[in-house]
């Protein structure tokens, strides 16, 4: 198999501790190919020497420009076993967002997948491309599977490159050991204690069930990528599918006997719900029994979404988790049916993260004081080519610590969980009173007649800002202005209920869930058609 790697905190390192201590296991299948533990570490190996022979080395930037498949994670696992950095490329990008993107990540080579190898000539023809398909494995096949590669580093970096929801992708620089940290809140996630010793941590792992996770969000998405990596490490397998379709999640539940689906909120989880009973309806209902965890992260899955999965699936565990591609898991929490709607989720607080005030100081629990969601200790080192942006984020606080402060809204409750309240960029400030849209496009969305949702403020000459909904209708009704604002009042205060309504289609959200607020708020304004 190759040398045993030192103790460290590396995420290859890791890996391959996890492929000597489980090499049969199965780790990762997709529609065409499936990979055991050693199988994976082979095509990896066969990768990383066709790389190395063109140049790449430590340090290197390869971007990685493909739909999910297994070769998009084989090329994860290849480039930091040289311990170079692998970069996240986001396939809607058109031409002007990738050279961005390109020219930001300085990338010296690049793995694409065939159907958008053209593009990436064509933004960037000096940059040496490697197409999945024949010219890939004709690369693999002329070199060694040898794990023959040299001592790696807990402080290799990996980049993880933001969505830019609310800008241009940002480049998240982490050192390995403070990602592998923040995977799990700074603990080992099966034991809760605090990881010291890299040597043992894959050894402590799952030695008996082997659980079938299926992240359904794009691999250029930070959650999906901590899943394959995460998840390796505890012996864990997995499947992947290319794109997010409600029908084919059911048919892979059934056939893989998948255990946890991982979705990004309401905008996967309303879609699977939909298509689960219409099969149901068609007298094909899919054999789900293997099913009993499902887990949401980065945005909005909203209460009513959750009471509809455990109406069907009683015995099932809903989790909303927190976090950030700069803050890692800020916490974790167990969800049951008919929990009252907050703004955003309330979850147990991790070991490193904390609610400061305006003065960057930590806030006591109960305080009732809404505060900036931080976190300290395991973070970033800053943005990549960005000092300005990193000295805004990456901040000394009152007491010393240096933070993290991505932008979240957040209360620290009396028992010390927290509640995310929403991102401080899309808050509407009227009359004096903040409002944060994740609240009300919950209340919104358990309205029977509203689909999905998004809110967003708009100029008004009395209040500074007026609180606006964009809402795609369910299925054969016409939601009203008056109904909806009756049905709000029941669990928002009426300052945050909405007092206009523009009804969309579709609501615009990018490949891993995210709502587009500017295309919201121009929508709104009326400068761009319903």
């Amino acid at each position: 198999m190759g040398r045993m790697p030192a103790a460290t905190f590396n995420i290859a390192d890791l890996f391959e501790q996890a492929v000597d201590e489980w090499p049969d296991r199965p780790y990762l299948a997709d529609e065409r190919a499936r990979r055991t533990y050693a199988e994976m570490d082979r095509r990896a190996n066969r990768l990383a020497h066709h790389l190395a022979s063109t140049g790449i080395g430590p340090g290197d930037r390869v971007g990685i420009y493909a739909l999910n498949r297994v070769e998009w994670v084989e090329a994860l696992w290849a480039v930091f076993k040289l311990r170079a950095v692998w970069i996240n490329i986001n396939y809607r990008y058109v031409e002007d967002e990738l050279r961005y993107l390109f020219d930001q990540a300085g990338l010296r080579a690049l793995i694409v997948e065939e159907q958008y190898a053209e593009r990436a000539a064509a933004v960037a023809p000096e940059v040496p491309r490697l197409v999945f398909g024949a010219e890939y494995e004709a690369a693999l096949a002329a070199q060694s599977d040898d794990r023959d590669f040299g001592p790696r580093s807990g402080d290799d970096h990996y980049i993880l490159f933001t969505g830019g929801t609310t800008g241009m992708p940002k480049g998240v620089v982490w050192r390995h050991e403070d990602v592998v940290m923040a995977l799990g809140g700074g603990v080992d996630i099966r034991t809760g204690e605090i990881l010291d010793d890299p040597s043992g941590f894959v050894a402590k792992g799952n030695a008996g069930f082997t659980m079938v996770s299926f992240p359904l969000p794009p691999l250029m998405h930070g959650a999906s990528q901590w899943s394959v990596m995460g998840q390796a490490f505890i012996g864990g397998s997995m499947v992947l599918r290319a794109r997010f379709d409600p029908a084919e999640v059911w048919r892979t539940v059934e056939a893989e006997r998948v255990n946890s689906l991982f979705i990004t909120g309401d905008a996967m989880a309303r879609p699977l719900l939909d298509t689960y009973d219409e099969l149901v309806a068609g007298g094909r209902p899919p054999d789900a029994s293997s099913l009993f965890f499902v887990g949401s992260s980065a945005v909005l899955f909203s209460q009513h979404a959750k009471d509809r999965f455990l109406d069907r699936f009683p015995n099932l565990i809903i989790s909303d988790s927190v976090g950030s591609s700069e803050g890692g898991a800020n916490g974790f929490s167990v969800i049951g049916k008919g929990t009252a709607m907050k703004g955003g989720p309330t979850v147990k607080a991790a070991p490193q993260s904390v609610v400061l005030d305006d003065q960057l100081r930590p806030l006591p629990p109960g305080s009732g004081v809404v505060g900036r969601l931080a976190r300290f200790g395991n973070i970033p080192v800053g943005y990549l080519n960005d000092p300005e942006k990193t000295a805004e984020v990456f901040v000394t606080g009152a007491d010393g610590r240096r933070y993290v402060i991505p932008g979240d809204h957040a209360m620290l409750e009396a028992d010390g969980s927290i509640t995310l309240l929403g991102r401080g960029s899309v808050s509407i400030n009227s009359g004096g009173e903040k409002i944060f849209p994740e609240e009300v496009e919950n209340a919104l969305k358990s309205h029977p007649g509203v689909y999905d949702a998004v809110v967003v403020g708009v100029p008004d000459d009395r209040w500074g800002q007026r609180v606006v909904a964009v809402i795609a209708a369910a299925p054969g009704t016409q939601p009203e202005l008056g109904d909806v604002q009756t049905h709000c009042r029941q669990h928002i205060a009426g300052y945050k209920v909405p007092r206009a309504l523009v009804v969309v289609d579709e609501i615009l959200r990018s490949p891993a869930g995210k709502l587009d607020y500017r295309w919201a708020k121009r929508v709104a304004m009326g400068e761009e058609p319903a």
